[in-house]
């Protein structure tokens, strides 16, 4: 889940982006609207964690850019009064959902993972291909009954992976799926990764490197790529 938390006060957004990258989320954090503007026409958000009184342009703009937009990015709208009035204008602009602040941060992980939910289409929780499973709603991985102590990345690679059901899955789209905004194209994040997923799964392989296209995952387990 790809999360973009919009927060002028640099100390929270950077609070609520460490919590979030705790609880296995990939996070970008801007701190006006024009900078949340930006990152929000390059890159696919499934939630939006949005302050409603942003310095320019206003938290009300930006949520109105996402519903003009069509994007199917799911709002959650900060404000910082609790009266049933604020509340209500919180969602004026077609937000999602809204959090007054002060706010506990597991409430705020409770909606987040929510609208996530609401952001993607219906999925099973498990998934699973050549003996490899991922339970997305414990985040849990198992190979042939055996439980695999994965690391974030390694889990969103193993997930996306899965959820293309044998097709091609590119770098690229690996980059843009698991990692943050600050990890470049050019790095070598997904193959470095990889070779550590590849050793924790064991043999026989299943994932399987297509020369010049990417990666997927095997019918069955058989000879690495």
């Amino acid at each position: 889940m790809r999360v973009l938390v919009v927060e002028d006060e640099e100390f929270l957004a950077d609070m609520i982006g460490a919590g979030l990258r705790r609880d296995a989320l990939a996070v970008d954090v801007a701190h006006d609207g024009r900078e949340a503007l930006a990152k929000l026409r390059l890159g696919a958000y499934d939630v939006l964690v949005l302050d409603r009184d942003l310095p320019g342009p206003h938290g009300d703009e930006v949520c109105r850019y996402v519903v003009e937009e069509g994007l199917p990015t799911r709002v959650l709208m900060l404000t910082a009064s609790g009266t049933a009035h604020d509340r209500a204008a919180g969602l004026g602009p077609a937000a999602d959902d809204c959090l007054t602040k002060p706010f506990a941060y597991e409430e705020l992980l409770a909606r987040v993972l929510a609208l996530g939910r609401r952001a993607r289409p219906a999925l099973p929780p498990v998934i699973e291909r050549a003996g490899v499973s991922v339970d997305t709603a414990r985040n849990l991985a198992v190979r042939d009954g055996r439980p695999l102590a994965l690391t974030r990345q390694e889990f969103g690679v193993l997930e996306v992976l899965l959820r293309a059901q044998g097709a091609v899955v590119s770098g690229d789209d690996l980059i843009e799926e698991v990692w943050e905004e600050h990890t470049g194209y050019r790095t070598n994040a997904v193959r470095v990764t990889l070779g550590q997923l590849r050793a924790k799964l064991g043999d026989p392989p299943v994932i399987e490197t297509v020369p010049g296209a990417g990666y997927r995952m095997s019918d069955a387990p058989g000879e690495r790529r």
